[in-house]
């Protein structure tokens, strides 16, 4: 999920433990400052410190005057070949290309465990914001591909689209069936997304702000784990004593906007219902499942129904685009 959903996650965390909640109605925010802090704390070890520490055994990067997508894809592939023959975990960074200030050049991976073979295609350039530039497109773009040495077998998604800031790292790895593992982004969701690392966060919180705080601070950060849980990647979850990544349910991405927008609205219900009940004389009188009702199933209904509503028109409106191109394809020629 994006860094504001798991912040808030947090915050609804600490709103459970009712000392939080009276902390708060005296005038300190403590415990939701923290339970919002390691809300996000995950994520930001990862991409704000860790990630530039870790190391890689091959940067592929490519020519920005005479891009070409074959040398990417023997590239990968014989970082596939090394971890076979070393036995070991083989560590790959994709560099971006930049054009200008605000101006990248866009190329898409794919891994195809069932041919065992990756591609390299380039597309156009994009924005920092990742809106392609008109009429960037190359026409009949070359496709690189790169035949594997043994079977690879994917843990992530087949398709990653490389173009703004900081490229992806692939790790692979040699498994006891004599396979190669693939792994995205393997700097992340380690160490950094454990259960036990929260628990430990809350052991140094302790001396400073006392057990209430120690309850808090593993909570905020379990939630932010826990929720990592529904995507592709997963976590190692109880490092150190587990080695390697437990796989995800694969229900979500964490850029989806829909999953992320149920999650904030909960979470703000979630903290009104514990606000209310921690009160000790409430003006208005309502029960959980009231407030759930109303408050969070009718309304995320009408949401789901308008988003599926307009969802449908687009898919219409792309059919019809995608006729009339054929149509007009036929007609010329």
């Amino acid at each position: 999920m994006k860094g504001f959903s798991h912040f808030i996650t947090g915050v609804a965390a600490a709103s459970f433990f009712p000392w939080s909640v009276q902390a708060a109605a005296e005038g300190n925010p403590l415990y939701f400052i923290l339970g919002g802090a390691f809300g996000i704390l995950p994520d930001t070890m990862d991409f704000k410190f860790y990630r530039f520490f870790y190391k890689h055994d091959i940067y592929i990067i490519p020519d920005p005057h005479k891009p070409d997508p074959q040398a990417i894809a023997e590239e990968l592939a014989r970082a596939v070949g090394m971890a076979q023959e070393r036995d070991k975990e083989v560590r790959v960074k994709l560099n971006t290309i930049r054009m200008g200030a605000d101006y990248w050049q866009q190329y898409i991976v794919k891994f195809d465990a069932e041919r065992q073979e990756v591609s390299v295609r380039f597309g156009p350039v994009v924005n920092t914001g990742q809106v392609p530039v008109p009429n960037s497109e190359p026409d009949n773009a070359p496709v690189g591909v790169a035949k594997f040495p043994c079977n690879l077998v994917q843990t992530y998604e087949s398709v990653t689209t490389v173009d703004i800031f900081d490229g992806p790292t692939f790790a692979f790895k040699r498994d006891g069936e004599g396979r190669s593992i693939l792994h995205f982004l393997p700097w992340h969701r380690t160490w950094s997304h454990s259960l036990l690392t929260g628990a430990f966060f809350g052991l140094l919180c302790w001396p400073i702000w006392g057990w209430k705080a120690a309850l808090v601070v593993p909570a905020g950060f379990s939630v932010h784990v826990l929720e990592d849980q529904l995507g592709y990647m997963g976590s190692n979850l109880f490092w150190p004593i587990t080695k390697g990544r437990f796989q995800g349910l694969k229900r979500m991405h964490a850029t989806d906007t829909l999953p992320n927008f149920i999650a904030v609205w909960t979470c703000i219900m979630l903290i009104f219902w514990n606000l209310y009940r921690f009160q000790p004389a409430p003006v208005y009188h309502f029960n959980f499942l009231q407030l759930i009702l109303y408050g969070t199933v009718i309304p995320m209904g009408a949401f789901g129904l308008l988003h599926r509503f307009l969802s449908r028109n687009k898919e219409e409106e792309d059919r019809v685009i995608d006729v009339e191109r054929e149509e007009a394809d036929l007609l010329t020629g």
